[in-house]
């Protein structure tokens, strides 16, 4: 029998709110039993899901009260799930690695490695996005030393 926990947030699209997403995540990841190195890219890869959105999503003229970050985050079984959505502009995912795409990064916040860092911190990750109402980030982190915390 599988067990499921949801853990739910929503925060505007602010990047002085990801701080609290982070201490979430790190809170029921440390209850998990990860390891540091482990809830380190768990704080890494979050903090870049929120961040893409915050600079991507919503574009120059974000509207705190309106624009949100939904965050789940699910424990199934043994295994950390987070899924970071957005309701902003969405993006064609084909573009993902391409020599436009990385041009469109750099040139609008520099680098553009956050969906590149999630994919090597995590162990498995997806990437859904529709044009006109948002993306959707979605990454596991599994481990051998876990404990599922209980409702207590």
């Amino acid at each position: 029998m599988s067990k499921k926990l949801e853990f739910s947030l929503s925060i505007p699209a602010l990047a002085e709110y990801v701080g609290v997403v982070r201490l979430a995540v790190s809170g029921i990841a440390t209850r998990m039993n990860f390891t540091i190195d482990e809830i380190e890219d768990i704080k890494i890869s979050i903090s870049e899901a929120c961040t893409n959105a915050i600079q991507h999503a919503y574009g120059d003229e974000t509207n705190p009260e309106k624009d949100k970050i939904d965050i789940k985050i699910y424990i199934i079984n043994n295994d950390l799930e987070i899924i970071v959505k957005d309701f902003g502009t969405g993006f064609d995912l084909s573009i993902l690695g391409t020599k436009e795409q990385k041009e469109n990064s750099k040139a609008k916040m520099g680098l553009g490695l956050g969906l590149t860092f999630i994919k090597s911190l995590m162990d498995k990750t997806d990437f859904k996005s529709t044009i006109g109402k948002g993306t959707e980030i979605q990454m596991q982190k599994k481990s051998q030393n876990i404990k599922t915390p209980s409702a207590a």
